[in-house]
């Protein structure tokens, strides 16, 4: 866990980039910080490997205050990525990824043995090992920063903007490629965005940044969505984070109506085996639009409901057979009741604070 107590950063000049922060980063979680430019999101980020040091309060690792470390053992023991990868330029893939497990002692040959399979490990084939960054794209050379500062198993990751060089298809992919990781590995990341929708996504948790460095919300994305802490919360998370929000509604419990159940003169056609095929109307075989399975999100049954010629989703089993049908008004009777099970355990949650 990370902790950071009543933490403070004020420069000479009286400037204060973070204000008395105090927030816990749960052991094996996502916890993204998020806000607009000059908010101390970033200045909070490198308090906890003490590239800038706290003006006062404290900042805790599993209980112990990052300052009675010594910085060089401080930050072997925490991975950094950073926008654009910040790889050094003369050194292969390989021995960009074998660095600090040689600088702790390890042997080159058996760090750049190890350096392969975390090549691997991030989506990245083993040949691109002797390239240097220049011959990579920028998609590639911020995998190998991500395999660079997993190198020695550190058990905290920071991330500053690790994505945010990239165009938007690579950034997906890298996104993905996060959470995947994640999900085999399990470490305590912090990870710095300007972008709500990727704090979203990533975090178990998120912190929102307000200018002045002042910290405006820390909860859950769904409870984010749900119930914005003020008028700047609501404005950086959008007007269509309702929509968002159903993202983390469960699916599962709409009303389905039979698959013969005909709409307005659609009706959905399957083939000899029960898969979907269309809706058939006067107008030929339309499109489904796409179908979704048990235990899909209320987002994902919403937009096929939209996309779909006859307002409604069509939900299959695990071989593709159509087994129900999810109509417009169904699905607005089950967003309207979900939210208002969020917002009522919220404000239990509340008065229980």
């Amino acid at each position: 866990m990370i902790e950071f107590e009543s933490v403070t950063k004020r420069y000479p000049d009286g400037t204060v980039a973070v204000d008395e922060l105090s927030l816990k980063v749960e052991t094996g979680q996502i916890t993204v910080f998020v806000g607009p430019s000059g908010c101390g999101k970033t200045t909070a980020l490198r308090m906890i490997n003490r590239m800038i040091e706290p003006t006062a309060g404290r900042i805790l690792i599993d209980g112990k205050d990052v300052t009675t470390r010594p910085e060089a053992e401080l930050r072997r023991e925490i991975g950094y990525v950073i926008q654009g990868a910040g790889l050094f330029p003369h050194r292969t893939v390989l021995d960009n990824v074998a660095t600090v497990p040689i600088l702790q002692g390890v042997t080159r040959r058996d760090a750049r043995s190890s350096a392969l399979g975390l090549l691997e490990r991030v989506g990245l084939p083993a040949n691109l090992g002797e390239r240097y960054p220049s011959q990579l794209s920028g998609g590639q050379q911020q995998r190998v920063g991500v395999a660079r500062a997993l190198a020695a198993d550190p058990p905290v990751l920071l991330m500053d903007e690790p994505f945010s060089a990239v165009d938007p298809v690579v950034r997906d992919d890298l996104q993905q490629e996060l959470l995947r990781l994640q999900g085999e590995l399990g470490k305590t990341i912090v990870l710095v965005t300007h972008d709500i929708d990727e704090a979203i996504r990533l975090g178990d948790e998120v912190a929102v940044f307000a200018q002045g460095a002042r910290l405006a919300q820390f909860a859950p994305p769904a409870d984010l969505l749900a119930a914005p802490a003020d008028d700047f919360v609501a404005a950086l998370v959008g007007r269509d984070r309702g929509f968002r929000g159903l993202g983390f509604a469960d699916g599962s419990e709409i009303t389905l109506r039979p698959v013969d159940h005909g709409i307005d003169g659609l009706a959905l056609e399957v083939d000899v085996d029960g898969r979907p095929l269309g809706w058939r109307g006067t107008e030929g075989l339309l499109p489904t639009e796409g179908t979704f399975r048990d235990g899909a999100n209320l987002r994902t049954v919403t937009d096929l409901v939209i996309l779909s010629p006859a307002g409604a989703a069509v939900r299959v089993d695990a071989e593709g057979r159509a087994d129900g049908l999810v109509l417009l008004e169904d699905l607005a009777g089950s967003v309207r009741t979900q939210q208002r099970e969020r917002l009522t355990a919220l404000a239990t949650v509340e008065e229980v604070g």
